[in-house]
């Protein structure tokens, strides 16, 4: 049987994939790519397309599609394994891209567990998190000392998002793109200064944005801010 492996491919720069990730990319027999309609742009795939030569790849989409309904999701997933359990049952190795680390609320994972659960064989190869890139592009320390670090997933995460202001000095925010506002208000409300804010937008990628909360910008999907309470 084959072998399949979680390959996070970091946050958008290609010269940030690991040698590691690199070498089972060149080995591998078929690269898995996530989407979540068939035919889906994928940045993950994009990122290693200039150091990973996939004119000698088998190229497979994997669809997990955002379905409202729990269920539905589980049944998405369940097909999506089993797809790849075919292929592993034919002796190919496969290589599963992800933006970023695979730990990091990566779809991978539900592979990963599937397909250990029937026995076959999984290794995990991490990647750079955005919020670490990002936080090394813009020269910020995400926790000093004693400090503790909170990462959110997204602003909308209320709770858990004034649990981390509340209770951490440091703070990630997640997929923060249509939240600027919301993160301006909770800041403002706790008498943070904006200036404690950094914007990490498409780091790496085209149009990357680092620099101070403003509300006035429209940023992409592939937004993180960094809340340091007590200033860099």
């Amino acid at each position: 049987m084959g072998k399949i492996y979680g390959i996070g491919v970091g946050p958008g720069d290609p010269e940030l994939l690991t040698l590691k990730a690199k070498k089972i990319l060149d080995s591998a027999d078929i690269v898995a790519v996530p989407v979540k309609e068939e035919g889906e742009y994928s940045t993950a795939l994009e990122i290693i397309r200039p150091v990973v030569d996939l004119d000698r790849k088998e190229i497979m989409e994997v669809v997990f599609r955002m379905h409202p309904d729990e269920e539905e999701r589980k049944k998405c997933r369940q097909a999506a394994c089993e797809l790849l359990a075919d292929e592993l049952r034919k002796g190919k190795d496969i290589a599963m891209i992800t933006l970023g680390d695979v730990s990091v609320y990566s779809t991978y994972m539900y592979v990963n567990d599937y397909l250990a659960a029937e026995g076959f064989e999984t290794e995990i190869i991490p990647g750079i998190p955005s919020f670490c890139s990002g936080a090394a592009r813009a020269q910020v320390a995400l926790m000093e000392g004693n400090e503790a670090l909170a990462i959110v997933p997204s602003a909308r995460e209320n709770a858990a998002l004034k649990t981390a202001f509340d209770s951490f000095e440091n703070i990630v925010v997640m997929k923060a793109g249509n939240s600027i506002g919301k993160l301006q208000q909770m800041m403002e409300e706790r008498d943070i200064p904006l200036s404690h804010a950094t914007v990490l937008s498409r780091v790496g990628m085209e149009d990357e944005y680092i620099g101070p909360l403003d509300t006035d910008r429209e940023y992409s999907y592939f937004t993180t801010v960094i809340i340091k309470k007590e200033g860099k």
